[in-house]
């Protein structure tokens, strides 16, 4: 079988385009940051060119906004199902801007100072914030079951008792779970009971393999819409991450109303280009998208295989979506940071499991979104790294590229 075009990107390559994934540690493989190593979909760069060439270097005309918002409310409805208005959505830079939004201006009414709980391990991104903003953060440590993992409900609804907001991230990352239909709905219960509030970071939506589903947080029905506020983005699946452009989307009218006094501030900041190549690979992005997932959808299947050939007392299951691997390696006895072990003794470069919480010891975060042979010599290294767990190990990392 012919090699898909992806496996022809090589490490030397991938560093010589300068990310921060392939330069923040220069000399190793990159594994860590959130972003994938295949470029981005037909007419993208095109777009960011364009409005580059054109002379718009200044600040965002409203047809680029409008753009942008037209064609984010398409890709909603085509992609998930979710019927929004176009006036619904609104640009921001980022999720992390959308978030700080949301713990500002967007929790509970009757509690201001509520605080701010994460299912964790959680995106580490995030964690940090609400101290930043001199905000409580509460965590619920997620539960491994025989399903996969599962939310703590009484440990859930204690953390919202009173009024909270609460960060749903789905897929999650760095789980990579999927939350049912029922689960959301249970949430929902939850939030409206406790006159909680709900962030919805939906930014790994579009990445979703066969046998799950992504149902949008806020199209379960008017009692999700009226206490959400939802974040997108075309940023991981057409990475596009540098482009400065993620969308919140409004779901009730009063949210409408705060944002109408507030939101300026938050939306400054979103790049022209990234308005023009977000509105691109929504509009024009689906076949190409497709693709990359059939592709992800191998890659993290093999890595099953790549586990338990390589690190077999290390334990995986492959994601219901995202390109992130929660891989469970407190078996190895690796000491109290795995990540750094991986970095020094196998020139590979994950995300530290604590960095997503204290439920993340003993685990770390790897991004599989690379082609199939880096991930072969990424896998066979941290192998190599541990003494007597790969039997193929040569003793020399620098035959695993």
């Amino acid at each position: 079988m012919d090699a898909h075009p992806f496996d022809h990107i090589t490490s030397e390559e991938l560093r010589r385009r300068g990310s921060l994934k392939w330069t923040g540690y220069p000399e190793m493989l990159g594994a860590w940051v959130a972003e994938m190593d295949f470029g981005t979909a037909p007419g993208v760069i095109e777009a960011a060119q364009e409005t580059v060439a054109s002379g718009m270097l200044g600040y965002a005309p409203p047809r680029l906004v409008r753009n942008l918002r037209e064609s984010t409310a398409a890709w909603l409805a085509a992609r998930f199902g979710w019927e929004v208005d176009d006036d619904a959505v609104r640009p921001v830079p980022t999720v992390l801007s959308a978030l700080v939004a949301a713990i500002l201006h967007f929790s509970p009414v009757h509690r201001p100072e509520a605080p701010v709980v994460f299912l964790t391990p959680a995106y580490p991104g995030f964690l940090d914030v609400p101290s930043r903003l001199g905000r409580r953060s509460l965590h619920v440590e997620m539960v491994a079951g025989d399903a996969g993992w599962e939310v703590d409900w009484a440990a859930l609804e204690e953390a919202l008792r009173g009024g909270a907001l609460l960060i749903l991230v789905n897929p999650h990352n760095p789980l990579g779970k999927v939350y049912a239909h029922a689960e959301l709905e249970r949430i929902c219960d939850l939030v409206d009971a406790t006159g909680s509030r709900v962030f919805a970071d939906e930014v790994h939506a579009p990445l979703v393999y066969d046998g799950a589903t992504h149902l949008p947080y806020a199209s379960l029905g008017p009692t999700a819409a009226g206490h959400a506020l939802t974040a997108v983005s075309a940023s991981k699946a057409f990475n596009l991450p540098g482009l400065k452009c993620a969308q919140v989307v409004l779901s009730n009218d009063l949210d409408r109303l705060v944002w109408g006094a507030v939101g300026s501030i938050v939306e400054d900041g979103t790049a022209n280009v990234g308005l023009a190549a977000t509105a691109a690979a929504y509009d024009g992005g689906a076949a190409w998208l497709a693709g990359v997932v059939d592709y992800l959808d191998d890659s993290r299947r093999r890595l099953e295989g790549l586990v338990a050939e390589h690190l077999p007392a290390a334990h995986y299951v492959a994601p219901e979506g995202t390109y992130l691997a929660w891989l469970d390696v407190s078996r190895l006895m690796l000491g109290r940071n795995p990540a750094r072990f991986f970095r020094h003794q196998a020139g590979v470069a994950t995300v530290g499991g604590t960095d997503c919480g204290e439920a993340g010891r003993g685990y770390v975060r790897l991004n599989f979104a690379t082609p199939r042979p880096v991930l072969e010599a990424i896998v066979h290294r941290m192998g190599a790294a541990v003494d007597g767990c790969d039997p193929n190990d040569s003793g020399d990392l620098d035959d695993y590229l």
